[in-house]
């Protein structure tokens, strides 16, 4: 119990180091684009370079990790996220650190190596808390990143963002080589490069679509990222190591889940522009707006990330009790309730504080729920990789409500537009709780995929 225990810390705080720096810097973008002295266009990619290396490095890194051994990976990873920091901090002009932002990109990945070291690891009855532990520390440490990030932005130099950083890889590092056991269980095949360059190359083409193409460049992307992914599928089909299992991908349990992941995504990041654009208008004849620092509009933004620790570890007894399928459902009905609170009171700073932590709630629920979902649906040789894919799903879901919400926001900082966010996000939450119900197998589907195993 002791040597899981510490597994589990070194993990936790592994993904903890990742999770502050998803946010950590968005408060301090436009400081950044006054130091480094470049334009908004270029800013903006301190963001996304750090996105689109994350979608396209994590599928192949939960492979490499299904196949050479998961803690192997994720020391490599550590290395490699240390190395993106120390040069972030180092950094004299925006290509530099748009460079070292790409490289933290591996980071991502972290969170499906730990899903799959804690399958391995963790004692059956302690699993599920495991994940919702990890799942939580995810959505509150990017509630602490917009605080502690606010906080280094208003009273320190922005270089301090990434030395805090360092300092979270550095000290993960120590602790997944010292408490994290070798891999028990390893795939056998080859990586394969082919699906790896084409699922890479299609992602890069869809988020660059989604977040910077313009006119026929927007079109040239948005064909190119389909056809991609298509040759991608007759790729895969043929090969017997593939990346993308099309068989798994295909099966309506698998499907639902990355559909659910990429609902989540999409409805976090109405709130996560939403909410302190609102904050931090000053006040004005329109009667919005509260004129909140960069710290403040943090703060009221932490009890909803904070509280997605307790309720993501309450989701293996609610599926004990009721059902796999039912975390899920009742995480985005919850959602769903305060997003609907939102959209119809939003004036007061007490009514972001709760109805934001009623969404916070809901939100632990879901994000607990995918991996305990995956698990129950991918043998433990596709853990890592069937993980990675589920963050790609939530990754592109936040790229997609990102482009929603500053296409909404672009029309004017009204309480119109705040308002159409919030029943935004109440809709695309309300999709989930529809899907949700589609992400486990029924007792026919168990009983012919345990038929299919013996016979195999």
């Amino acid at each position: 119990m002791k040597s899981a225990n510490a597994t589990l810390f070194a993990l936790v705080t592994s993904v903890f180091s990742y999770a502050l720096m998803q946010t950590m810097v968005v408060p301090a973008v436009g400081l950044l684009q006054r130091e480094l002295d470049t334009t908004p266009g270029w800013a903006s990619w301190i963001i996304s370079g750090f996105l689109l290396s994350s979608a396209v490095l994590t599928p192949l890194l939960g492979r490499m990790g299904d196949l050479y051994g998961k803690r192997r990976v994720l020391l490599a990873v550590l290395i490699t996220y240390l190395a993106g920091m120390a040069g972030a901090t180092a950094a004299q002009d925006i290509g530099q650190l748009i460079a070292a932002r790409v490289v933290q990109g591996a980071a991502l990945a972290l969170v499906p190596l730990s899903m799959a070291i804690l399958r391995e690891t963790m004692p059956r009855e302690r699993m599920t808390f495991a994940f919702g532990l990890i799942s939580g520390i995810v959505g509150a440490g990017a509630g602490a990143g917009l605080v502690v990030g606010g906080l280094l932005a208003d009273h320190l130099s922005w270089r301090w963002l990434f030395g805090l950083g360092a300092l979270l890889a550095l000290v993960s590092l120590l602790l997944v080589a010292r408490s994290v056991p070798a891999s028990t269980h390893t795939a056998q095949g080859r990586l394969d490069f082919p699906g790896a360059v084409l699922l890479g190359t299609g992602l890069v083409a869809l988020l660059l679509a989604l977040t910077q193409g313009r006119g026929w460049t927007a079109v040239v992307l948005g064909v190119a990222a389909p056809a991609l992914f298509v040759v991608l599928l007759l790729v895969e089909r043929r090969r017997d190591d593939a990346l993308i299992d099309v068989a798994e991908l295909a099966d309506r349990p698998m499907l639902a889940t990355h559909a659910l992941a990429f609902l989540f995504g999409a409805a976090s990041y109405f709130f996560y522009l939403a909410l302190p654009a609102y904050a931090q208008l000053e006040p004005g004849p329109a009667g919005i707006g509260f004129g909140a620092t960069v710290t403040v509009s943090g703060l009221l933004m932490l009890p909803g990330a904070l509280i997605l620790l307790p309720t993501g570890t309450a989701v293996g007894r609610l599926a004990e009790r009721f059902g796999p399928r039912w975390p899920a459902v009742l995480g985005f009905a919850v959602a769903v309730a305060g997003s609907a609170l939102l959209a119809l009171a939003h004036a007061s700073m007490w009514e972001h504080l709760i109805f934001y932590t009623v969404v916070g709630a809901g939100s632990g629920l879901v994000m607990a729920s995918l991996p305990k979902l995956i698990g129950d649906l991918v043998p433990l040789t596709r853990t890592g990789v069937a993980n990675g894919l589920n963050n790609i799903a939530r990754t592109v879901g936040g790229v997609v409500g990102s482009g929603l919400a500053t296409a909404v926001l672009n029309s004017g900082y009204t309480d119109a537009a705040f308002t159409t966010l919030f029943w935004l996000a109440a809709a695309t939450s309300m999709l989930g709780v529809a899907v949700a119900p589609f992400a486990v197998r029924n007792a026919h589907g168990r009983e012919h995929e345990r038929v299919q195993q013996a016979r195999a």
